[in-house]
């Protein structure tokens, strides 16, 4: 367990610089007095770090020393070149640079870790993309990403699904996600708040020579768990009620989803016709209509009046379009 901390504490110094003792605490999880003893266990075996008191001070390791990552554990190395996204990294411009980091990476290790690395990539092959997702086209994704990289502000023409459909816009951006196999940019405009825009509906793009600095504190990762949470609690606004075959309550999870589908298994009563009764939560009349339709004969909707009365009105159109 110490030993494992003591290689933490070697690289955070290693990749981050100077660092006090409470911030090493803070990061290693452990008691200020823990890493006073750790840092003299390392002085101890030769690892050629020196501490500095007062305001300012911290430890930091001798200028030019590096340490080869013999540390890793097995789960850690299989965990690292499982992670490396070939896809995504391209899709970047830094497929080659990948390449190259993870051979080094290998060179460094011990060859019994070096071996099962080599088995993790021949084994295992991460495709993040669903598989009906059309793969997007994004041709500026490169661009974003160097201004994202450089704080640089960009002009974009952006698509959007409310008129008006085209705008121009002058943004900061502050990182990029990758999705489901889409790239979403997290910008503001003019230090505004933070909003996201999908990379493959910017249909022009600008680098500014003017840079910009990040809000103080902004964590993208936080800001993106935030805008999920807030999707999910806005995604379901209303409720229907329908009817189910036994056939499409065997479809209904792949079909509408995870939400409908548990709705079904945990709420759902079977009638006397083998049909399941049950409420279940839709974003939209006009979405749930589109939604529905995919069951065919296997769903029936009770409630709300407006939606039946919409889907009714869709299969007599389709009935008199085949000559029925």
């Amino acid at each position: 367990m110490r030993a494992g901390r003591l290689i933490s504490l070697l690289l955070l110094l290693q990749n981050r610089g100077r660092m006090t003792a409470c911030q090493l605490a803070d990061e290693l999880e452990v008691s200020v007095r823990t890493v006073y003893r750790d840092v003299e266990a390392l002085a101890a075996a030769g690892i050629p770090l020196y501490g500095d008191a007062g305001h300012g001070g911290g430890y930091q390791l001798l200028d030019g020393y590096r340490t080869r990552l013999t540390g890793l554990t097995a789960d850690e190395a299989q965990a690292v070149f499982l992670a490396g996204l070939p896809g995504p990294a391209a899709e970047l411009g830094l497929g080659e640079v990948l390449a190259a980091a993870q051979l080094k990476l290998r060179a460094a290790l011990p060859a019994e870790l070096r071996e099962q690395a080599g088995r993790i990539q021949e084994r295992f092959h991460l495709d993040a993309p669903g598989w009906y997702g059309n793969v997007d086209e994004t041709p500026h994704l490169a661009a974003v990403a160097a201004a994202v990289w450089d704080r640089h502000a960009v002009w974009v023409r952006y698509r959007r699904w409310k008129a008006p459909t085209e705008v121009e816009r002058r943004l900061e951006p502050y990182g990029l996600v990758l999705k489901a196999g889409r790239w979403y940019l997290v910008a503001a405009e003019g230090g505004g708040t933070a909003r996201t825009y999908r990379v493959d509906q910017i249909l022009e793009l600008r680098a500014l020579e003017e840079q910009f600095e990040s809000p103080a504190g902004f964590d993208l990762a936080a800001h993106w768990r935030d805008r999920l949470a807030d999707f999910h609690a806005r995604l379901h606004t209303g409720e229907a009620v329908v009817r189910l075959s036994p056939r499409g309550v065997a479809r209904v999870r792949e079909q509408l989803g995870h939400a409908v589908g548990r709705a079904v298994a945990d709420g759902g009563v079977v009638e006397a016709d083998s049909w399941t009764r049950a409420a279940v939560p839709i974003e939209s009349l006009d979405h749930a209509h589109g939604e529905f339709l995919k069951l065919g004969a296997d769903l029936e909707v009770l409630e709300p009046h407006e939606l039946r009365a919409r889907l009714v009105a869709t299969v007599r159109e389709l009935a008199d379009r085949y000559g029925a």
